[in-house]
């Protein structure tokens, strides 16, 4: 969603802005190409972190930050940067991380049962391995929606107790030859990938930290544009704008009080940007992606309550 990130994200000449999510680069090409502007870039993978390096040897309206996006404000502090004009976040695997079976995310590329975006915490091995059955299934169902949760649980644990599970390859058969139904043309072992990817990578977690963290770093009138590819993730975001937006509070003109704190952002298009057609027809990962954008409110805007009740 290029086309859709820029022109949510609006970048205008002399603006700083975050990409909170490098990976190959794409939105941070995109955004300078928009504007004479700078990017600051984050990404925690190291392989990322060089294709980024690289770049911004070229490109000295770049600086990349080595790290998590849960601490964008901190790095950004450290590299010298304040307040920012806007933050994107493409949450989830990056096509360069599915695309390389050494680093164990695909379940269609045989490799390690790894899944880790940094070089550090336990891997997907190490959780398939430690979980209990009930563990394992509350994951599935609560990271990956899987219908089969208990069942495929169940099979692991039973399989696990003759060898454990080292490769992509052997979880995806253990999975596939365990479940009952499958959606045309998804692969069985779809769900609980996505599951122990959000958990190795605490990607809930991650996405929490950094909502909060865009409060402190996005200057007035900045904009905050998330692309979440899961339901859970899209919730969040949502519901994170909705508490900050006001959305509740009680306003009248006869009364001087506002209930509840003022508001500190708001939405600047209420509803979901999905992905056009094309672009699904193109790159079926795009399916199930929802683009947010909302802007960061002045903790004494004058202009708030106006917005508000009209």
């Amino acid at each position: 969603m290029l086309a859709e990130m820029v022109s949510a994200l609006a970048p205008r000449d002399g603006g700083v802005y975050l990409d909170a999510t490098f990976g190959g680069g794409g939105y941070t090409r995109a955004i300078l190409e928009a504007a004479d502007c700078h990017v600051l870039a984050i990404d925690r993978d190291p392989e990322a972190i060089g294709r980024g390096r690289q770049l911004a040897l070229d490109e000295p309206r770049m600086t990349m930050l080595a790290g998590r996006f849960s601490a964008m404000a901190e790095l950004a502090a450290a590299a010298g940067f304040g307040r920012l004009d806007g933050i994107v976040l493409d949450i989830g695997v990056s096509s360069f991380q599915l695309d390389d079976a050494a680093r164990g995310f695909s379940f269609r590329l045989d490799g390690p049962l790894d899944m880790r975006m940094g070089d550090e915490g336990e891997s997907a091995a190490d959780l398939v391995a430690r979980l209990s059955g009930d563990e394992l299934a509350a994951l599935f169902r609560e990271f990956g929606d899987e219908p089969e949760a208990g069942r495929v649980a169940r099979a692991i644990v039973a399989r696990r107790a003759e060898r454990p599970f080292s490769t992509t390859g052997d979880l995806a058969a253990t999975v596939a030859a365990a479940k009952r139904r499958v959606k045309p043309g998804r692969d069985p072992a779809t769900q609980v990938f996505q599951a122990l990817r959000i958990a190795v990578n605490d990607e809930l977690g991650e996405l929490e930290a950094a909502l909060h963290a865009s409060l402190q770093l996005l200057a007035p009138g900045g904009r905050l544009v998330i692309v979440a590819f899961h339901s859970a993730e899209d919730r969040m975001v949502k519901r994170f704008i909705d508490e900050r937006s006001g959305r509740g509070r009680t306003i009248s003109r006869h009364l001087p009080v506002v209930d509840g704190p003022a508001p500190e952002m708001r939405f600047l298009r209420r509803k979901a940007i999905l992905p056009a057609p094309a672009e699904v027809d193109r790159n079926p990962r795009a399916r199930s992606a929802r683009l947010r954008v909302a802007e960061r409110l002045a903790a004494d805007d004058p202009e708030t309550d106006r917005r508000l009740a009209a």
